[in-house]
């Protein structure tokens, strides 16, 4: 999949996309040619070069062609006539920051090395072929790896760069992109997820403009205000056609995404850590990874997109563990109980639960220390005697006697004044000792920067997983960073600190599953704060949202679906009136949003009306008949609630055989339009037997004129005016089977 000329021309293609880039002859640097559908492959792609005399400094002496301001490269720096951020920026012993990085080899290899100390895809022998680039200073030992991996089953590319030197001297490295792109022009529009907590990952479509449009966080995380994502798309483009060109950091903590689009319509994209407040000493012989950049390109709009996301990460990113097995319907006691319960009602509750046929019961905040709310506890992990005199042990063995699986929720990387973990080490908490400390959420954060900080927190944690049963943990993060310091750190190395911050929970993350192998990990960060691929590799789910109301989460699953698979998605059915908006939906409406997801509950099953019981039993039981359709199917996006009144999606197996609608209206309205929607992903020249309809169409049919949402009530007229009016937040699920003609 790896091809080079012998003028120094590389190309990357799989049959899906190509990537071209070569080495320029008088410079030595990478100069970017091509990036799309996969072409041909030729001798030669000089053919692709531009370079025509403009104003401009230039490199060369003599050579009115040699301005980088007006070249597209791979690894960019500024200063050297490139006046653009740069993807790359090192400050020299001498305070200056010229360098200037040459090709100097290249090899192949037709595996996928790990990263170390961080989360990254991963490759069998023959999916995977990668490219690594050694770019090497003029000026010193500095030298720059670029590591290019084109897969071989998804029209996929991931880059990911280490710098290192031998010199006696110390750099320091500002600034290191995963990637950097420059494409041609700039008529696209850009995507990005957006959203505050209890309204993560809105979708936006903005039309890119000249200057810097950039997404980002300074927030020690991810952030519910920023997913690491974005794309450009063409301006034709919408959800099943047209160019799209993807991208995705995996990566939990500060990260920028940005689009810089020149004066000659050039864009600009880059990804990678956040460089604001960033520095890192470069020692000698001491290398830095950044972390690992995804780029997607399809001409199958934005559905096309996502499904290669979807795919990729679910082969490639999620651990081999949890990939194909069915994952576990949730009670969760949360909003059931808050603090306050006792092993007497958790029980109840659990023995409500199996008999709805649920699976695994979670017991989340309140059950260590003195944790009757949210100001104590948190760092001092053993259970409250008072609320549960036998222990967490005794509970798991308890909920397992029942038939059900036991979790449990843990907020590793916090702390409370009056713990004992504050009182005896105050020096763990992030900030300056000496200046004012703000908290969130009355909780403080641990120094995960510092290796024992992480080790003592592991230490609480092994402590009670290794002797309950206990197969699933809801690691939860419930404030952000601020006044950043570690009191280890020294007055140079403050820079480092949000970066060995999140590999310090990378590492914690590693030794519970290297103790843990088969333990099922939800991430949470008050919902969707850290929602990112880097996550993902740890615990193939996460809770993508505090809000658990139907129509919120139509467009927050909807956005999530850009980049994230079903089954990474945490969805719960809650009470109503809703705890974050107070909305009253139906029970099939929650349900029937909340089964696009991992799916599970999150009330006060023991207070359930004998009709609630049963329709939660059938919710219960067509989840578990679909669930290897829900999480290894092929996801389209139909409707966008970003758009209309209604959302409408599908899933469809990777065979085709079957498929799986929803469909969902948010208010009710008079008088309306017979309304259809066609689907997609099917295959064209085969029947399908439709529930709820109960009608028989080929797969043509179906994707030409979809599904008719209106009745046929030719001499109906009386059942027409009886019928029940499906009214506000409503919602209707098609199941297609594959049938004989």
């Amino acid at each position: 999949m790896i091809y080079v000329n012998g003028q120094q021309e590389f190309h990357l293609t799989n049959n899906q996309l190509s990537y071209i880039f070569r080495v320029t002859e008088k410079t030595g640097i990478l100069e970017q040619l091509y990036f799309g559908e996969a072409i041909p492959h030729m001798d030669s792609f000089y053919y692709l070069v531009e370079r025509e005399i403009r104003p401009s400094n230039n490199y060369v002496e003599g050579d009115h062609t040699s301005s980088f301001e007006h070249i597209k490269q791979e690894m960019p720096l500024y200063g050297t006539t490139d006046f653009r951020y740069p993807a790359v920026e090192i400050t020299y012993p001498d305070g200056d920051r010229i360098g200037h990085f040459c090709y100097e080899s290249h090899q192949i290899s037709h595996h996928k090395l790990p990263l170390p100390h961080m989360p990254s895809t991963s490759a069998e022998e023959g999916e995977a072929d990668r490219l690594t680039i050694i770019l090497k200073d003029v000026y010193s030992s500095l030298t720059i790896e670029m590591n290019y991996t084109i897969f071989l089953d998804h029209p996929v590319i991931t880059r990911q760069s280490r710098i290192h030197h031998h010199d006696d001297c110390v750099y320091t490295l500002d600034r290191l992109m995963s990637m950097s792109l420059d494409l041609p022009n700039d008529a696209f529009d850009w995507i990005h997820l957006d959203g505050a907590w209890a309204r993560e990952t809105q979708f936006n479509r903005e039309t890119l403009h000249s200057g810097i449009q950039m997404i980002s966080s300074t927030r020690g995380a991810s952030s519910h205000v920023h997913n690491p994502f974005l794309a450009l798309c063409a301006k034709n483009s919408d959800e099943n056609q047209g160019s799209v060109y993807g991208f995705s950091l995996i990566y939990s903590g500060n990260f920028i995404g940005q689009i810089e689009v020149d004066t000659y319509n050039i864009a600009r994209v880059q990804l990678g850590i956040n460089p604001f407040q960033f520095s890192w000493e470069l020692k000698a012989d001491e290398p830095f990874d950044s972390p690992e950049a995804v780029m997607v390109y399809t001409s199958h709009g934005l559905n096309g997109m996502s499904q290669a996301f979807h795919g990729f990460y679910r082969e490639h990113l999620i651990r081999k563990e949890w990939v194909n097995r069915p994952r576990p319907i949730v009670i969760n006691n949360w909003e059931a109980t808050y603090f306050d319960f006792d092993e007497e009602k958790i029980l109840t509750i659990a023995k409500e639960a199996k008999d709805l046929g649920i699976e695994c019961f979670v017991l989340d905040d309140g059950w260590f220390g003195r944790r009757d709310n949210d100001a104590s506890s948190l760092g001092d992990w053993r259970e409250d005697r008072r609320k549960l005199p036998k222990g967490i042990t005794h509970l798991s063995q308890q909920i397992e006697a029942i038939g059900l699986s036991f979790g449990l929720w843990f907020e590793p990387e916090m702390v409370s004044k009056g713990t004992q973990l504050y009182e005896q080490h105050p020096d763990w908490v992030v900030g300056h000792p000496k200046k004012n400390i703000s908290h969130g959420r009355n909780q403080y954060v641990l120094d995960f920067s510092r290796q024992e900080v992480v080790d003592h927190i592991f230490d609480q944690i092994d402590a009670i997983l290794s002797e309950s049963q206990i197969t699933y943990m809801k690691w939860d993060m419930n404030r952000y960073i601020s006044e950043a310091y570690s009191q280890t750190l020294g007055t140079k190395r403050q820079g480092e600190f949000f970066h060995r911050y999140i590999l310090g929970v990378y590492s914690l993350y590693e030794k519970l599953l290297t103790t843990y192998p088969e333990l099922l990990i939800e991430s949470c960060a008050g919902g969707g704060g850290r929602f990112d691929p880097g996550l993902l590799y740890y615990a193939p789910q996460t809770w993508i949202s505090d809000d658990t109301d139907a129509v919120e989460r139509l467009k927050i699953q909807y956005g999530a679906s850009m980049v994230y698979p079903l089954s990474a998605m945490g969805s719960h059915v809650s009470a109503v009136p809703n705890h974050q908006v107070a909305r009253n939906t139906s029970l099939a409406m929650r349900g029937n949003v909340a089964l696009f997801g991992t799916f599970g509950y999150e009330l006060d099953v023991t207070q359930l009306s004998e009709e609630d019981r049963k329709i939660i039993k059938e919710q219960v039981n067509f989840f578990k008949e679909h669930r290897r359709l829900l999480h290894s199917g092929i996801f389209y996006r139909l409707v966008s609630p970003f758009e209309k009144n209604e959302c409408g999606w599908m899933v469809v197996s990777q065979d085709r055989k079957e498929a799986l609608v929803g469909y969902y209206q948010v208010l009710a309205k008079p008088n309306t339009s017979y309304q259809r929607l066609p689907l997609k992903g099917l295959t064209e020249n085969v029947f399908y037997q439709l529930s709820l309809k109960n009608q028989k169409r080929s797969g043509k049919d179906l994707m030409t004129i979809g599904l008719l949402l209106g009745d046929n009530y030719i001499d109906r007229a009386t059942e027409y005016w009886q019928r029940e009016m499906p009214g506000d937040f409503s919602s209707q699920i098609f199941y297609l089977q594959q049938v004989e003609e």
